[in-house]
């Protein structure tokens, strides 16, 4: 498939986003069970909230230069009974939303206790606020990963695995930037989103890896003696017909020779884990911001990598037609 780079920021945009306000209100939800320290609501909560809101609506402003006719975008969300990618227009602005009512309900110190359990623990309105945030976040991640992931007909795509893996991908990089942002602001929550990250990265780098050795013992199910309906032992095919490209041959190939198709593979499996994983390390033992931005600057630059491989490693059905010209 031919990597859109609208739907690649789209998709690396709003991961981040998710992953950095789940990991706000992690930290919120453990500082509410005296587990670790209460922050500032307005200087850490609120800041941080909107930081994600910024990343998801840069992440739907990309979207639109995916669109012929950004003007009937609206009508995208109206197929949400059957459709993954209706449903994922409706949940990211609900998302969006939501976030941005848990960072004012911050700001704003607005914020009643609504119920006391055992008269420790006090559940108040951002905790309400944020599950349902957090649970409409989720919900992103099933919606985005099951676009790809039900489409029966690209073996690459249709496994649990990229569900799997957008939802761990998004939530590694989004603790990431939680832990430098938490550094910024001298919080001392930053030990447990850097520990959070490095989880994270290590899992989503098992289930990346899984992905990417399924996908290479992949037996196809059609091929030209399906497509034509010859039980043959050896049918080659030695034209299409005519030589010109079309749509079919822009949109269902990445065009990109082997050699770079190889190097992107192993460029981003080195800066979106290893790399990474050791400056975060570093950055968390010494205390170096300046490591800490970096490690989730790497790793972003390596998600568009990743992303960019996602894509074009699916092969269309299709493209045995097309492939003499591909």
């Amino acid at each position: 498939m031919h990597p859109a780079f609208s739907v690649i920021f789209l998709t690396t945009l709003i991961g981040a986003g998710q992953g950095l306000f789940l990991a706000l209100y992690t930290g919120q939800l453990y500082s509410v069970f005296k587990v670790l320290p209460v922050q500032d609501s307005a200087h850490f909560y609120a800041l941080g909230s909107l930081l994600a809101v910024l990343l998801l609506l840069a992440g739907l402003l990309s979207s639109f230069f995916h669109l012929g006719h950004p003007e009937r975008a609206w009508r995208s969300a109206a197929c949400w009974r059957t459709s993954w990618l209706s449903r994922e227009v409706i949940v990211l602005p609900a998302f969006t939303g939501a976030v941005a009512v848990y960072g004012l309900i911050h700001y704003l110190g607005w914020n009643p206790v609504l119920y006391t359990f055992r008269e420790t623990f006090e559940i108040d309105l951002s905790l309400i606020i944020g599950a349902g945030a957090s649970l409409l976040g989720f919900t992103l991640f099933l919606c985005t990963g099951m676009i790809y992931a039900c489409i029966k007909q690209l073996q690459e795509w249709a496994t649990p695995l990229t569900v799997v893996n957008y939802t761990l991908l998004g939530s590694a990089s989004g603790f990431l930037l939680a832990t430098a942002f938490a550094a910024w602001e001298g919080s001392e929550l930053t030990d447990f989103f850097g520990g959070w990250a490095i989880l994270m990265t290590v899992v989503a780098f098992i289930t990346r890896t899984a992905s990417l050795i399924r996908n290479a013992r992949i037996k196809h199910k059609t091929s030209l003696e399906t497509a034509i309906g010859i039980r043959h032992a050896r049918i080659e095919q030695k034209a299409q017909g005519f030589m010109c490209g079309s749509f079919n041959t822009r949109e269902y190939f990445h065009g990109a020779p082997q050699h770079i198709f190889s190097l992107i593979k192993w460029s981003f499996l080195v800066l979106v884990f290893p790399v990474p994983l050791v400056l975060v390390s570093v950055g968390l033992s010494t205390h170096a911001l300046s490591l800490l931005i970096a490690a989730f600057l790497v790793q972003y630059s390596g998600l568009l990598l990743e992303r960019w491989f996602f894509f074009a490693q699916s092969n269309h059905p299709q493209n045995l037609y097309y492939q003499t010209v591909g």
